[in-house]
């Protein structure tokens, strides 16, 4: 498949993002802290929502005897261990801050860069709707994917600035690289939508992306970063399962 038509909808996904982080740049003088605030609450929220029906897909996984929640709790668990060994959180912000510094980014660049890219790239859509624009020139997914990283963006950026925009190159590695490896994911995933090891990922997904919104509505701070390798490593704890069981 064309490589241009293969990865359709990541390319409008990130010029939906530029776009937003322009109008949330050209907006950010004319809107109040209050106003700012309340609109990142709003996300947060609904972050939290979208989190809670994702995690859910995890009660549709059974590897066995194993429930789809313990394999993904042992992947938490382990990832978050290697994630804290890798020390994942600060090779994100040390990449924020070479771009900051590149760029001659301003306030909260690092924040913004990291908190967009954990938001932008973890989610059913992201994966699911990759898979598709990879597998069959199928954009639909990830163009309205686009919308709402467009719309999310704008707020975002008149937070945290420009290091908002910059999350376009996680988008552009992330959904692109999946695209890309849809042939060969195929030939082991021929139904990706209600296949067991997308849905885990899903359900963590959704996990952190609750870490996320508590983060925002600054309940707590947890380190979501260190729990990245959970999205890779429960299609192994899952195929493990099978094969013991």
């Amino acid at each position: 498949m064309d490589f241009w038509f293969a990865t359709s909808g990541t390319w409008i996904n990130v010029s939906t993002i530029l776009i937003g982080t322009i109008c949330g740049l050209l907006l950010q003088d004319r809107l109040a802290t209050r106003i700012q605030r309340v609109m990142t609450q709003a996300i947060a929220l609904v972050c939290i929502f979208v989190s809670l029906n994702m995690a859910g897909s995890l009660s549709r996984v059974k590897a066995g005897s194993l429930d789809g929640t313990i394999l993904a709790l042992l992947a938490m668990i382990l990832g978050g261990i290697l994630g804290e060994w890798w020390q994942l959180e600060k090779r994100l912000e040390d990449i924020g801050d070479w771009l900051k510094q590149k760029f001659k980014g301003t306030g909260k660049f690092t924040d913004g860069f990291v908190a967009a890219s954990l938001l932008f790239c973890i989610g059913p859509i992201a994966i699911i709707g990759s898979l598709n624009n990879g597998l069959t020139g199928d954009n639909t997914l990830l163009v309205l994917k686009a919308v709402m990283d467009g719309m999310i963006s704008i707020p975002f950026t008149t937070s945290f600035g420009v290091g908002v925009g910059f999350s376009a190159l996680s988008i552009l590695a992330y959904q692109g690289g999946i695209s890309l490896l849809a042939g060969a994911i195929a030939q082991v995933l021929p139904d990706p939508t209600n296949a067991p090891q997308v849905l885990l990922i899903s359900g963590i997904g959704g996990l952190l992306l609750l870490g996320l919104g508590l983060n925002l509505l600054e309940v707590t701070k947890i380190n979501l970063a260190a729990f990245l390798p959970a999205l890779f490593l429960s299609p192994i704890f899952y195929a493990i399962a099978i094969w013991f069981s």
